[in-house]
């Protein structure tokens, strides 16, 4: 007898992963198979120019508009629709219990009237969004729902961005979210396939540091830190008398002194460590919590040699620099050997690009 699965298989729209942080735009496409394994199609990255992006904010539109023009080319993609993520700074988050009996229609009711309790700035200035998580695990017969809500204007900048570069934005995410969605992926693949597993997930930007603390898919605690890789720019210039620009274009080419690993990047390393040892107390602090299970580091300052196994040391917990990609199968079009270096900074826009298949 004739089968027909494959025929009728859901096909998805192509969609890409866009990343604008406040150093680069980093572009992600990946596809999946019957068997729900990822092959990675294209990654790209295209630095930007300082105070393009400041805090979250769009500061020099051109030159953003530019820079995905740019990644677009360099990756060779087709596709044209888009998931792009606002920072968290940007989003007012809230979760809220209501009756289980209640249609979609019901709820955005609902979630409006709750919205205008708690968002410190007009209805009519906001974007607004929900997701049901589920039945209340305190309140039997009551579901859970996630408000999120950010400045109409926050959305229509990042929006605008893209259809200036010729894409169509579909999805809006929050990058905590997207790097959760990741990150969830590489959980998985630890003892237990995760369960009860308490991780906390580093991700080192440009300009902060953010710490979720994950349990089962869901985020238990988060906290941004201002200590990123723009330390170590400054601690190069400050050394070595160059410009912040030019230290900046030294340490991506690894073009630096004999003394740089011993004289800078030990002293920043140190200064990186402690910050996360710091968070971690806080969180313990915080919560009931007295450990967690396992230290995962992202970002573009994540991968220094050397880092994890000083993390694992000072904070008596195993720790390990992710690679988003791990365990795809991966297109010939990408550079894998480059790609490697640089896959712990595409934690944010891999999550993204996963978005493709769980609209």
């Amino acid at each position: 007898m004739a089968t027909f699965g494959s025929l009728f298989r859901k096909r998805y729209a192509p969609m890409i992963g866009l990343d604008i942080s406040s150093s680069s735009v980093k572009l992600v496409e990946l596809d999946m198979d019957d068997r729900g394994q990822y092959t990675l199609l294209r990654a790209a990255m295209e630095p930007l120019e300082k105070g393009s992006v400041v805090d979250g904010n769009i500061e020099k539109l051109d030159d953003v508009v530019e820079a995905v023009r740019k990644v677009v080319r360099k990756s060779g993609t087709k596709a044209k629709q888009v998931a792009m993520a606002l920072p968290p700074s940007a989003v007012i988050t809230k979760k809220i219990v209501l009756p289980g009996e209640l249609r979609e229609e019901e709820i955005e009711v609902q979630v409006e009237s709750e919205a205008n309790q708690y968002i410190p700035f007009a209805i009519d200035e906001v974007a607004l969004d929900f997701s049901v998580l589920g039945p209340s695990s305190t309140s039997p017969g009551d579901q859970e729902v996630l408000i999120a809500a950010s400045r109409r204007e926050k959305v229509d900048d990042r929006r605008g961005i893209a259809e200036a570069a010729g894409l169509k934005p579909v999805v809006m995410d929050i990058e905590a979210f997207a790097s959760r969605l990741a990150a969830q992926r590489l959980i998985e693949r630890l003892p237990r396939a995760g369960l009860d597993l308490l991780v906390a997930l580093f991700e080192v930007g440009a300009s902060s540091t953010s710490l979720q603390i994950l349990r089962n898919g869901e985020t238990l605690y988060d906290r941004d830190q201002a200590f990123g890789g723009a330390q170590l720019t400054q601690m190069i210039a400050r050394t070595y008398g160059f410009s912040l620009e030019e230290a900046e274009a030294k340490k991506r080419a690894a073009d630096l002194p004999d003394d740089y690993a011993t004289h800078v990047l030990a002293p920043y390393m140190d200064s990186l460590t402690q910050e996360i040892a710091r968070a971690l107390q806080f969180f313990y602090r915080a919560t009931p919590f007295g450990r967690v299970d396992y230290i995962l580091l992202a970002g573009g300052s994540s991968a220094l040699p050397g880092l994890a196994e000083k993390i694992t040391a000072t904070a008596s917990v195993a720790c390990m620099v992710i690679n988003p990609f791990e365990g795809m199968a991966v297109a010939e079009s990408v550079r894998e050997k480059k790609l490697r270096s640089q896959a712990p900074s595409y934690l944010t826009c891999c999550g993204l690009a996963m978005r493709r298949f769980l609209q």
